[in-house]
């Protein structure tokens, strides 16, 4: 542990934390972040090691003790073991959502008029649907005179002759009360999270031998630990993949500019003429899966990953399509509902997380219980090691705090446990993922307010309690696909592989996590009031900041026009699980893919052949799983065949080819952010969209 690695990891998250909202938001350019194989920071890394090192290595021949040596393995795994848990911050799962739930709803209460309130006594008085929520919950629309709330829409008038606005006009009083409860809760969430992570970290790594396909890839190209340059950055293969993606790449990058002169490399191979031939599939929302898209690192992560896993990924979102189109046929849409309400495809999607997570505790049942057993003092724990002891703790006393947290906002204390439960055992899932399949575009849509609102009913919760879970769930679980959980399951490995303990890097992961917090915050509060919000961006400005209250609204209706409007605000505690009321579809659909998963694992561990994983009913829904699908399905196909014909020794021989896919992708990715950034700065214009990754 060093100081250069130290600073250089620090200094990572400052660029990371401070110009993710920029690249993003108003480059609108390949995402700086973006899942959870940042382009910026493996990029980065590789970027780093075909340079940077071997200059290192050449100044410092002849000298063993210089101060520059080229960095080692060990140095670069605690640099990403720090860095990796803030790339959580800056947009996708934080940033680019919060601000504008917290603010904007105020802005869509004055101008739909279905979000006022009338009072049920029938009165004409009519309120804004913003007072369902506690005050704290939402932003300050009315500081400095209202303009907290019309600069954001509109961006603030800057002063003659200046281009942009200074950070003293910004209106941060503004934001002051929300985020004092926001922020507490986010990092009690991730200090929970981060407990379970290394408390699980040695029974996945350790015990159950999971690839971790992302740190195997990161690993591979580097320095060896002898100092010397790694074997697969020798090998013509991986050469060979890495320019020939990077070259396509640029080649459509400057296609966009120069489209007089180039050809592009087409990634999108369009099969719509079949789409006639199979109407039910189309029915359900085939025309997703009917053109089939190329990103090379999903293609290398799949060879990188076991062949059921890689196949389950791929398969998973053409039966979830059919079994859509199915549903139609017969006139019980899949997605009927409000986003949060007990549609089919909750069910689904929440059956087989669940049940995943009870196959993960039941298989490490003897580990985890001697973990619970060390942290609470009833025993010996044989075969954990300390680590998990105290994470299990950390966790224990995070969760406490969150429900505490919960509670003090509304909720009672039943439903603060079981939604932080069901939180907590979403995330945990989203982490086993990333290390057993890589799937590092995750954005499944799982919301634990659903499970809830399905099994109890919404006339037992009552709009107020509704309200606050469904925000909760907005701001936690809408976008996942930069979360924290997948990140710090990967540092932790990225720790454990180079020996560093945990107790040395954690304290300096939590600082990085602060300091990430304190840049990334007023970055993308100034940049909101500088520009006015990115209505580009129509999912984050549009739609996010109303489903939680416009789902309220709805449910508040069907009380009223029920006449137990009254009677759901007066049921608490324990009185609502006396007169629950389940949501027979979601319930059916529920218990389908929960017993399919299950029976999926007893299979897994019953036959040694068995060619699908379960991991299949976690990733078959959504955009990620849409866009990742035929990649995966490539790289898996790929790997049998290769398998098949050359056996284990040429699949070793073949994986610097997929790893150079990979390669070729993160350095392309970097190349065309910096591209795109150096011509704006130059121009004045935003550059060109290109997405390397989706």
């Amino acid at each position: 542990m060093t100081l250069r690695a130290l600073t250089l990891a620090f200094a990572a998250v400052a660029v990371i934390c401070g110009f993710t909202y920029f690249n993003d938001a108003v480059l609108y350019h390949s995402m700086f972040v973006g899942n959870h194989i940042p382009m910026s920071v493996f990029g980065g890394l590789f970027l780093f090691l075909i340079t940077v090192n071997p200059i290192l290595r050449r100044l410092s021949r002849g000298k063993p003790s210089s101060l520059l040596r080229p960095f080692t393995a060990r140095e670069l795994c605690l640099i990403l073991a720090i860095v990796l848990p803030s790339c959580c911050i800056p947009y996708s799962s934080m940033m680019r959502t919060l601000p504008r739930a917290l603010m904007l709803p105020h802005h869509h209460a004055k101008t739909n008029t279905s979000w006022k309130l009338q009072d049920s006594t029938g009165d004409q008085t009519f309120t804004p649907a913003t007072t369902l929520l506690p005050k704290r919950m939402l932003a300050d629309p009315e500081y400095d005179n209202g303009n907290a709330l019309l600069a954001m829409v509109q961006g603030m008038p800057t002063k003659p002759g200046q281009k942009h606005v200074s950070p003293s006009a910004i209106p941060w009083g503004a934001w002051k009360d929300t985020l004092s409860l926001w922020i507490p809760l986010f990092l009690l969430l991730w200090l929970a999270l981060g407990g379970i992570a290394v408390a699980c970290h040695h029974q996945w790594a350790n015990n159950e031998h999971l690839p971790y396909p992302i740190v195997q890839f990161a690993r591979t190209i580097m320095p060896e630990a002898d100092g010397a340059i790694s074997l697969v950055l020798r090998n013509k293969w991986f050469w060979l993949s890495c320019v020939f993606v990077y070259v396509i790449h640029l080649n459509n990058y400057l296609y966009l500019y120069h489209y007089d002169y180039l050809i592009p490399f087409r990634r999108v191979i369009s099969l719509w003429p079949i789409s006639k031939l199979i109407p039910t599939f189309m029915r359900g929302g085939g025309w997703s899966l009917v053109s089939i898209r190329l990103y090379f690192t999903a293609i290398g992560i799949a060879f990188l990953i076991p062949v059921d896993v890689s196949m389950a990924v791929g398969i998973g979102p053409f039966i979830f399509i059919y079994i859509a189109g199915v549903l139609a046929k017969l006139g019980t849409p899949m997605h009927a509902g409000y986003i949060f309400s007990g549609r089919i495809s909750n069910g689904l999607i929440l059956g087989g997380y669940l049940a995943f997570f009870a196959v993960l505790l039941y298989t490490g049942r003897h580990y985890y219980l001697n973990a619970l057993k060390g942290a609470l003092r009833l025993g010996p724990s044989q075969d954990v090691p300390a680590s998990a002891i105290w994470g299990t703790r950390c966790f224990l006393v995070a969760a406490t705090a969150f429900i505490a947290s919960l509670t003090a906002l509304g909720l009672d204390w039943q439903l603060a446990f079981i939604y932080t439960a069901l939180a907590i055992a979403l995330f945990t899932v989203l982490g086993r993922i990333i290390a057993e399949a890589g799937a590092f575009h995750l954005s499944p849509g799982i919301y634990p307010c659903a499970l809830i609102v399905a099994i109890l009913g919404e006339q037992v919760l009552g709009p107020s309690t509704l309200v606050i879970m469904f925000f909760l769930t907005t701001v936690f679980f809408i976008d996942p696909r930069e979360c924290f959980m997948p990140f710090m399951v990967n540092a932790l490995h990225f720790s454990a592989s180079a020996r560093i303990r945990f107790a040395r890097v954690l304290p300096f992961m939590a600082l990085a996590i602060i300091v990430g917090l304190c840049i990334a915050i007023p970055a993308t509060l100034y940049f909101t009031y500088d520009r006015g919000v990115n209505w580009r961006d129509g999912f984050a400005s549009s739609s996010v900041p109303r489903y939680a209250i416009s789902s309220a609204v709805a449910a508040r209706r069907r009380l009223l026009a029920q006449d137990t409007l009254a009677t759901s605000e007066s049921c608490k505690g324990f009185q609502r699980f006396a007169a629950i009321k389940p949501n027979k579809r979601f319930m059916v659909a529920f218990a389908a893919t929960f017993t399919a998963t299950i029976l999926f694992s007893m299979a897994r561990l019953r036959f040694a052949r068995w060619p699908i994983h379960p991991v299949l009913f976690c990733l078959w829904p959504g955009y990620a799983g849409y866009t990742m699908a035929w990649s995966f399905i490539i790289g898996g196909t790929i790997k049998i065949l290769v398998s098949h014909y050359g056996g284990s020794k040429f699949v070793q021989k073949i994986k610097p080819l997929m790893i150079g896919l990979i390669a070729g992708d993160m350095l392309a990715g970097l190349t065309i952010i910096a591209s795109g950034a150096m011509y704006y700065f130059i121009t004045g214009t935003p550059p060109k969209g290109y997405w390397v990754l989706p």
